[in-house]
């Protein structure tokens, strides 16, 4: 039934397309083709009508715009124009702009650009209008914009067809001019604190500066292989040494890793440089650009994100990593003196750590897990392990640390900054280091830069720098829940759903297709049927139930696990891992209703509890194994129990 009803739609929309290509057809046999049109000068836009009405009033103004609706009524109607600013109605009447005129109204359709000239009025029901002395169509559109009442809501066509969605949904627009505006108030700030914006490389020989796998390509000219640049650090910092005092860059990196609500491989970031100052300046340099900033956009600088009050007037907290794990996690690490204590420590809070891990990543294991989630209001986490910071200085008073702060807010972190290491001989000892981690399989570790290396003999005066995420910024200062909603582009999987390699079709799921699929299964191979019997009674234990994945992410430090938010119709989420990240990327997964086992014990993975199972399918073909996580009909409600 389901499938008949999307094909008679498909089948509207069709002849709907259809008719307005004809009317395109009619126009262009008529001289009146709106593609050759080139140029149309608008006075006004529709906010700024409504907000100067007084002043307005009665005159004669141009505005150019979409048209959202039209209520054809005889002799006169009505239109709804939307552009940059918002929307206007439109009162058009046959005897205001001629009667030729008017039929060619009555022919254009929801969606065409359109060119709106006439006085401003208020209608008896007190609404802002023009009494339209002519309109123009200036572009035709072919295709059919969603139903106007439910609008654009599917969250991965929203996506892909971005056009569309800031067509259809005002508050995405709004969204991406507070992006805009966010930008232009940080420019403004280090122009007024004497920074000088520079551009450094996308493509380079060494992608370093952070720890992340970079994107790799070849450069055919040179027949190089090049990899894209994961941070902008190591370039900034050669501008130090060359004498420009205060650098800043904003720029995209990329980072081949995961997708998910806060991860895109593609993202935004600020790098900046300051010589003469340490990691506190950098501190206080943050907390005045956060106020400034939300003041300049916001007009306050109290924000609510997901009905947590974070207030960035008030004195920003600063505490040392090692107090804040003493705090949250009753861990003193000041009594850790060598690696086996740090290890038993671990193990006895099931913490999971790798054999090449030293004392200062266990440490850190520590804060990701206990500390993160409680930062909620604008936090400096001082004072790092030497260990995960090779390019920052080390406390003087206290070697196994370094001058280094990570910025948290909601229980993220929004900034990193270090004093920055211009010890030549020191640093070339840490990327020393970072290679034997390379040679031990950490393919996110760095390699050492000799240019780089070279600048820093040269000399670096004592620097402060601090990178920071842009649109993490941009997600709590407009409210966004993912970072797709601040990209206005996001990366997305190419339409067919699940990797091709998993032996799914790849062809387009929207695409009608009357004809089932033929699937050849000739060369799977399926396990043996389980033979032993299982008692009923002991069977109808377990709980099946359908569940809806409101949230799914890859697991950091595993290649393997995705960790999936469900509702499972309790009003509570429920936290499932999967070892499916070879077949499955998050995003793929997210809104989907899926099969779960839901009353199985909690299993700790990765130090994070699983509370249950979520059903696959595997099988084996030409050698390689296939799995296909279950999916039912999204009709089915989260809760409801499988029998």
């Amino acid at each position: 039934m389901a499938t008949q009803q999307n094909n008679g739609q498909e089948q509207d929309l069709n002849h709907l397309r259809k008719v307005r290509r004809e009317k395109l057809a009619e126009l262009q046999a008529n001289g009146q083709n709106p593609f050759e049109i080139t140029k149309y000068d608008v006075t006004h836009h529709s906010q700024e009508v409504k907000d100067n009405f007084d002043e307005l009033e009665g005159k004669h103004v141009v505005l150019a715009g979409r048209m959202m609706s039209k209520r054809v009524m005889g002799k006169a109607s009505f239109c709804n124009v939307q552009d940059l600013q918002g929307n206007i109605q439109s009162y058009v009447a046959r005897d205001s702009i001629g009667e030729e005129e008017y039929k060619a109204f009555k022919k254009m359709d929801i969606g065409d650009i359109v060119g709106l000239e006439g006085e401003v009025f208020k209608t008896k029901t007190g609404e802002i209008s023009i009494h339209a002395s002519a309109v123009k169509l200036l572009s035709k559109s072919l295709q059919i914009l969603p139903e106007k009442f439910h609008g654009l809501t599917n969250t991965d066509t929203r996506y892909r067809q971005r056009y569309v969605d800031l067509i259809m949904n005002p508050e995405v627009k709004d969204t991406f001019i507070k992006r805009s505006k966010i930008l232009t108030a940080i420019r403004k700030y280090l122009g007024n604190e004497g920074f000088m914006e520079v551009e450094t490389p996308m493509l380079v020989q060494n992608a370093g500066g952070a720890a992340a796998r970079p994107f790799e390509t070849h450069f055919n000219a040179l027949n190089e292989d090049l990899k894209l640049r994961i941070s902008l650090e190591l370039y900034l910092k050669r501008l130090i040494v060359g004498g420009l005092e205060r650098v800043y860059e904003i720029g995209r990196v990329f980072r081949n890793e995961g997708l998910d609500t806060r991860h895109n491989p593609e993202f935004t970031l600020m790098e900046l440089y300051q010589a003469y100052t340490d990691y506190h300046g950098m501190m206080d340099l943050t907390e005045n650009l956060y106020r400034f900033v939300a003041q300049e956009v916001l007009g306050t600088t109290q924000i609510v994100y997901k009905g947590i009050e974070m207030d960035l007037g008030k004195p920003f907290e600063r505490i040392t990593m090692v107090d804040a794990v003493k705090k949250y996690a009753g861990v003193d690490w000041n009594e850790v003196e060598t690696l086996e204590q740090a290890r038993e420590l671990a193990k006895a809070h099931n913490l999971e750590f790798e054999e090449r891990h030293k004392k200062g990543d266990i440490l850190n294991l520590f804060f990701e897990e206990y500390v993160e989630e409680h930062l909620l209001q604008p936090t400096f986490v001082m004072d790092h392990p030497v260990e995960i910071s090779p390019l920052t200085k080390k406390k003087p008073e206290n070697p196994d640390y370094v001058e280094r702060f990570e910025f948290f807010m909601n229980g993220w972190e929004m900034a990193n900054a270090y004093s920055e290491l211009n010890d030549p001989i020191d640093q070339r000892e840490r990327f020393k280091a970072q290679e034997e981690l390379l040679a031990q399989g950490d393919d996110e570790a760095n390699t050492t830069d000799e240019d780089f290396m070279n600048a820093l003999e040269i000399g670096m005066p004592p620097t402060g720098g601090i990178g920071f995420g842009i649109d993490r910024m941009c997600m709590l200062l407009t409210g966004a829940e993912a970072i797709r909603d601040v990209l206005l582009f996001p990366t997305m999987k190419t339409l067919g759903g699940v990797k091709s390699e998993n032996g799914v079709s790849s062809k387009e799921v929207s695409t009608p297709n009357s004809e089932p699929e033929k699937i050849d299964f000739s060369k799977v191979k399926i396990e043996p049927l389980f033979e032993e019997a299982v008692d009923f009674d002991t069977f109808s234990k377990s709980d099946f139930r359908a569940v809806k994945v409101k949230e799914c992410v890859a697991v950091p430090k595993s290649k393997k696990l995705l960790q999936f938010t469900l509702d499972d119709g309790t009003g509570t989420d429920r936290t499932i891992l999967s070892g499916i990240h070879s077949f499955y990327e998050p995003e793929e997964l997210v809104g989907k209703t899926l099969i779960a086992i839901t009353n199985l014990p909690p299993r700790a993975m990765m130090g994070i509890d699983s509370c249950g199972m979520l059903l696959s399918a595997i099988h084996e073909e030409e050698g390689e194994e296939k799995l296909h996580l279950l999916m039912v009909d999204d009709h089915i409600p989260a809760g409801a129990k499988l029998y």
